[in-house]
């Protein structure tokens, strides 16, 4: 037996888009954004996912199999922790680039949901100009819904924020027990 369809987004010009900021020091911020994708996907709405830090190269995460198996794209535009990286012009100059990815998409208006996974670490890195950031995102098509994650957001994007929550870690099993990033939980 299939699920039934109990709600039916209404159309975009009659939808009022949301900022939605993920944040904090917590386990949850892009698993809070990926139910998000799947749950809008559940209601045939355009879901497009950006990810500031993870690259190319990475290993391909659980969550970028399960997109791929609806249709949805996760487009890597990092190079790994950058946080780590010696030479801060070339980190400034990919976020940079991967802004300018995002922008195109938002600005398109192809998009129903745009995910910003990690757009907090350029923003606080100051690698790009947060007023000119969150000026495009409130500019953004009309029933356009953002979410950014990321720990350590910036004020200013809280404050434009329609929703923002902050997950705080209370207990973690790595701290706690030394027990590593598992498969189908972090990775």
């Amino acid at each position: 037996m299939s699920p039934q369809k109990s709600y039916a987004p209404p159309p975009r010009e009659e939808r009022r888009g949301l900022l939605i900021v993920n944040t904090g020091n917590g386990k949850g911020k892009t698993t809070a954004a990926l139910g998000m994708l799947l749950r809008s996907a559940g209601h045939d709405l355009k879901v497009g996912m950006f990810q500031f830090i993870k690259s190319l190269g990475s290993v391909t995460n659980g969550e970028h199999v399960a997109a791929a198996r609806l249709g949805i794209t996760i487009t890597p535009l990092g190079d790994g922790f950058t946080w780590l990286s010696e030479n801060i012009a070339e980190d400034r100059a990919l976020a940079e680039q991967g802004w300018k990815t995002c922008r195109a998409a938002i600005t398109s208006g192809e998009y129903d949901v745009i995910i910003l996974d990690e757009l907090t670490y350029p923003l606080t890195f100051g690698w790009l100009d947060i007023d000119a950031v969150i000026q495009e995102l409130q500019d953004r098509p009309a029933g356009t819904h953002i979410i950014a994650t990321g720990r350590n957001a910036p004020q200013q994007l809280i404050d434009a924020a329609d929703l923002a929550t902050e997950m705080h870690m209370v207990k973690h099993p790595f701290r706690e027990k030394g027990i590593g990033a598992q498969a189908g939980i972090e990775l």
